[in-house]
């Protein structure tokens, strides 16, 4: 675990990262830790839930409902990756920001490379986006 994340929720979610080849798996762990930092520090968010959705990581808010859910997983390109619902903003709008600083899948996900070092300041910024989507229609 490294700092800021809980617990896994459950063993299937804790089996899921375990399954994950390294150093991919170190690139998802510290995407959990910067989703679950986010949460705690945006109050609006509340409880964070973690799930698996489609056999990947997820992470929404069922109390408040203020956010679009958030997965991580392993695209068939390789490396890693967030993904957001693609029927959101939440990528468009992230990508008018950065639109050189990622590597994007279209509306649905950003891909990185494993070993890659994360600017975690600037998807910070895509997980609050995602975690009060609900908050800003």
């Amino acid at each position: 675990m490294t700092r800021g994340s809980p617990a896994f929720a459950s063993d299937e979610i804790a089996s899921a990262f375990a399954a994950f080849p390294e150093p991919e798996r170190a690139g998802l762990l510290s995407l959990r830790s910067l989703i679950f930092e986010t949460a705690a520090k945006t109050p609006a968010v509340g409880r964070l839930s973690e799930a698996l959705k489609w056999g990947q990581p997820a992470y929404l808010t069922p109390e408040t409902k203020s956010g679009s859910t958030i997965r991580l997983g392993i695209p068939k390109s390789g490396g890693f990756a967030i993904y957001t619902h693609c029927q959101t903003t939440l990528l468009t709008d992230f990508q008018i920001l950065f639109p050189d600083d990622f590597q994007y899948e279209g509306n649905r996900a950003i891909h990185f490379c494993a070993g890659d070092g994360l600017p975690l300041e600037k998807l910070e910024i895509l997980v609050r986006n995602a975690l009060t989507y609900h908050l800003k229609k």
